[in-house]
């Protein structure tokens, strides 16, 4: 170990040494007045010499600069503020030195201009532009690795983007939404040599008019192509295969003209990419912050068994094939269509082997669970998009979605524990549709007055089935079985949803300073929903469940009709925003022989307070008052088998609940000081819930629902730091989360404990010419307690990254990371090595580019995870991909 601690320190700080002999230049930039600060004025250093890089800095809200400078180096400096003369001056970079300018008012006298050099960052309000040659250096291949080298900007592995400290909502391409607007499908894919410029466009909104109107916190980039791209067919092509029969083919390919975008995004591949996961479903379905405006909306599209699908994401084993095309036509100056498909299938093998320890008053108790699946799954989703302004005080968009699924499945369960012993054999088939229709109009009368109107239209059908097939009775007393040689149980449900929502808009400006908005709405969801168990005999006879209590039948209808008004008024720096809406639900179920009507009317308020002591730095405070309702399922009257080991039983008559919810966050970003600091705290209380009673039986339960109004509390934090200085950037981010809630088991009532911390601190070097290197060390620790035991789990890590450039035409990629395992209750400690490599070899203006990688270099074949739920707790390993070696041959276009 003291080797590579020793190889680490010679690659990181030696070349940290070497930036000892920079010379720092400072200074404020005023105007001739020497009364007003120049913010976001530019400053930059042409070296006089040939190989060294243009330095450039931007001045602060007091109008003040740092140039960091190679010593020895003469440089002309430029400095440059929209307005203003240019100011030119030399200087040689022999020691730390201060130069104060003052900028003088350019004269109305209109001069040749001509155009030397682009400045390579530029403020203006709301948007940061950057130029991306000053920050390049030719080898980047992916926009990626472009993001990457623009200050205040960040990109993981996945593909998310992270700029001036806050998440990248959606991607544009030439200010045109590039497929979803997904960061990742842009990021992975777009070439970097089509890139000129990218924006970062804060407080986004598609429709200009509405701008300070709707309170967005998105974020957007836009992506700028140079201008022999903007008419042309760029793109790259990548095949390769590899030991075991591995293989992988991904095209790019990209159209761009004023008028037409055509773009496709491949893959085909047998070594476990996936192309498109849970969180990319999330955004499709408008981003994680929107949806959590909705709870119950969240819930449901988390829970679906279309997502159940994309959370898997570590494999023995998966092939994949995808594919994505986008369309978007100008059809004329107003008007805008643009289309897309994305569609997926896939083969997939996962294994698991799982340690459950159920908490009840009689005491733990274990059981080994081991299980085995094949899946083999499709997907369609598709969407169609009209927009039509007619100018620049109306706009109208028309949008179409359709998603297809059919995801079929077997597999087998091993359960042991103190009384029991089984082995289950498993069938599934989900099919399901979903058609939305939506039209959003808004239309500015004038200054005072705007007004939007957005309604929709969705119906949805979804089939799940479920076969058991075991040689032994399961949940004896809990589901009907006949007495057979083996058990095959057989489950069949259907999902039949209408839904509609209308909202009305009015925007009243009644002046700069202050705001009314009033809004009215619909919404109204009809959900059918069935379930039907049968006993499949070895003598063909069917043994039905539903003469013994199971079997559901239920309509459901829910409204919610509301009526709110809302003031906005800035006074300072403050920008205060209260609310108060009433709503009127009524939701209704009809099963056999029973129908339940319910009603309520409640006032709900939300607050918002927010002080923005400048562009980049502010305060916020949020209050929100949420009612929750049942589902489906949770209102059934008659039993339905959840697993081969829960049965469960509804209760039509459940009311609804109530969730407060308050947030304080603090966001700072200089540009200047190469820093962003995100901290944010979130308190949730719920007064009244759904809350399931279970009854357990060693592993076997029964869950029924009921009204709990016994307060339940959670708080979670977060806190993010950034610093650049010079060539080296670090950072710190934590995550920590505190959750009292009650377990209902056996006929007791328990308050249970989880608190859980995850912390990274890393340092990553940011080099021109040496290797750039990432290391890293992240600590998760998390507690459950109960009223008679605690667990305790720790996952701690240390990761390190490589990324070099050398011979011009070499690139060398390498991660590596290992991680320990504790389980304290259990005493097992669990330690493994996860790494990989490439080298990527292209030569200066060639098209063609060849690859070696190595992923799973140690050849690991589980990873290990824990989880908590009222009364279970979860240690698991899980498979994952074995050693894979690839060559890989790439052209790019």
């Amino acid at each position: 170990m003291s080797r590579y601690f020793l190889l680490i320190y010679i690659l990181c700080f030696s070349p940290i040494n070497l930036l000892g002999q920079n010379v720092t230049l400072r200074g404020t930039v005023m105007d001739s007045t020497n009364t007003s600060p120049m913010v976001n004025a530019n400053i930059l250093a042409f070296p006089k010499n040939n190989g060294e890089r243009t330095q450039f800095a931007i001045t602060n809200d007091k109008g003040e600069y740092v140039l960091r400078l190679e010593k020895e180096v003469a440089y002309s400096i430029e400095v440059s503020y929209l307005g203003y003369q240019k100011l030119s001056f030399d200087y040689t970079a022999t020691q730390d030195a201060t130069k104060d300018v003052m900028m003088v008012p350019r004269t109305n006298d209109l001069d040749e201009v001509v155009l030397e050099y682009k400045i390579p960052i530029t403020v203006k309000e709301d948007t940061i532009t950057y130029q991306t040659d000053a920050f390049v250096t030719g080898e980047e291949r992916k926009l990626r690795e472009v993001l990457k080298k623009l200050p205040g900007i960040e990109v993981d592995r996945e593909g998310n983007v992270t700029a001036q400290g806050k998440k990248v909502n959606k991607v544009l391409v030439e200010d045109k939404t590039f497929f979803t607007g997904n960061s990742k499908l842009a990021v992975n894919n777009i070439p970097a040599d089509a890139v000129d410029q990218v924006e970062v466009l804060d407080n986004y909104n598609k429709i200009g008019f509405l701008k300070g109107l709707q309170d967005s916190d998105e974020l957007a980039l836009n992506i700028k192509l140079k201008e022999d791209k903007k008419k042309f067919a760029f793109g790259d092509m990548e095949a390769g295969g590899g030991i075991k029969d591995r293989y992988l083919v991904h095209p790019n390919l990209f159209y761009y003209s004023p008028n037409t975008n055509i773009n496709f995004i491949g893959d085909l591949n047998n070594i476990g990419v996936k192309s498109f996961s849970f969180s990319d479903y999330l955004e499709f379905n408008g981003g994680f912050g929107k949806l959590m405006d909705d709870i119950g909306g969240y819930f449901s599209l988390s829970r679906d068994d279309f997502s159940q699908f994309l959370n898997n994401t570590d494999f023995r084993a998966n092939t994949n094939r995808f594919g994505a095309f986008n369309l978007r036509q100008t059809v004329s100056p107003k008007t805008d269509i643009n289309s897309y498909v994305i569609a997926n299938s896939s083969s997939t093998q996962t294994e698991s082997i799982t340690l459950n320890i159920y908490n009840n008053s009689d005491g733990l108790l274990n059981e080994d669970r081991a299980e085995e699946n094949d899946f083999d799954n499709f997907f369609l989703i598709g969407k169609a998009t009209a927009e039509h302004e007619p100018n620049g005080e109306e706009n109208i968009t028309v949008n179409s979605f359709i998603k297809l699924t059919e995801n079929k499945g077997q597999g087998t369960i091993l359960t042991e524990s103190e009384n029991q012993n089984t082995f289950f054999n498993t069938l599934q088939n989900v099919s399901a549709i979903e058609f939305k229709q939506n039209v959003e109009y808004s239309k500015r009368f004038s200054r005072a007055q705007t007004f939007s109107l957005e309604a929709s239209l969705a119906l949805q059908n979804n089939t799940p089935e479920n076969t058991w097939e075991t040689d032994q009775v399961f949940l004896q007393g809990l589901i009907p079985l006949e007495e057979d040689d083996s058990y095959q149980v057989f489950q069949q449900k259907e999902t039949q949803t209408t839904s509609f929502d209308l909202i009305l808009k009015d925007y009243w400006v009644l002046n700069n300073f202050n705001h009314i908005y009033t809004t009215f709405g619909t919404n109204a969801k009809f959900d059918a929903f069935t379930s039907n168990e049968r006993q499949q005999l070895s003598n063909t006879s069917v043994n039905d469940f539903s003469e013994n209590g199971f079997g559901n039948q239920i309509d459901y209808r829910f409204n919610d009709t509301f009526l709110g008004m809302e003031y906005k008024f800035l006074a300072g720096i403050f920008t205060v925003k209260s609310r108060l809406f009433y709503h009127n639900y009524i939701w209704d179920n009809d099963q056999e022989g029973i129908s339940v009507n319910n009603s309520t009317q409640v006032l709900l308020p939300a607050f918002d307070a927010e002080a923005k002591f400048n562009s980049s730095e502010k305060i916020r405070f949020r209050y929100r008052q949420r009612m929750q309702f049942p589902t489906i399922d949770q209102l059934g009257a008659n039993f339905i088998l959840r697993s081969f080991n829960s049965v469960g039983l509804g209760a039509p008559d459940l009311q609804n609940g109530r969730n407060h919810s308050y947030s304080l966050s603090y966001y700072k970003f200089s540009l200047f000081r190469g820093l962003n600091l995100n901290v944010g705290l979130t308190y949730n209380k719920r007064t009244q819930s759904v809350k399931n009673t279970t009854v357990l039986d060693g592993i076997n339960q029964f869950v029924t629902y009921t009204m709990f109004n016994q307060p339940e509390n959670s708080i979670n934090a977060n806190f993010r730091f950034g610093k650049r200085i010079n060539k080296i950037k670090l950072s710190i981010e934590s995550r920590g989360s505190y959750n009292e809630f009650f377990q209902l088991v056996n006929d007791n009532v328990s308050k249970n404990l989880s608190r859980s911390i995850s912390a990274t601190g890393k340092v990553e070097t940011l080099f021109d010419k040496w290797p750039n290197i990432e290391l890293g060390y992240t600590h998760k620790p998390s507690v459950f307690s109960t009223s008679t035991s605690k667990n305790i789990f720790t996952n701690s890590s240390v990761f390190a990254n490589l990324d070099y450039i050398f011979f011009n035409d070499f690139h060398l990629k390498g991660d590596y990371e290992r991680t320990k395992y504790t389980n304290e209750a259990q005493n097992l400690t669990n330690v493994f090595d996860v790494a990989n490599a490439s080298l990527f070899y292209q030569q200066e203006d060639s098209p063609w580019g060849f690859e070696i990688s190595v992923n799973n270099f140690y050849d690991v074949r589980f990873k290990r995870q824990n989880s908590f739920s009222d009364f279970l707790i979860t240690d698991q390993f899980t498979a994952i991909m074995p050693r894979i070696v690839m060559f890989k041959i790439s052209y790019k276009l």
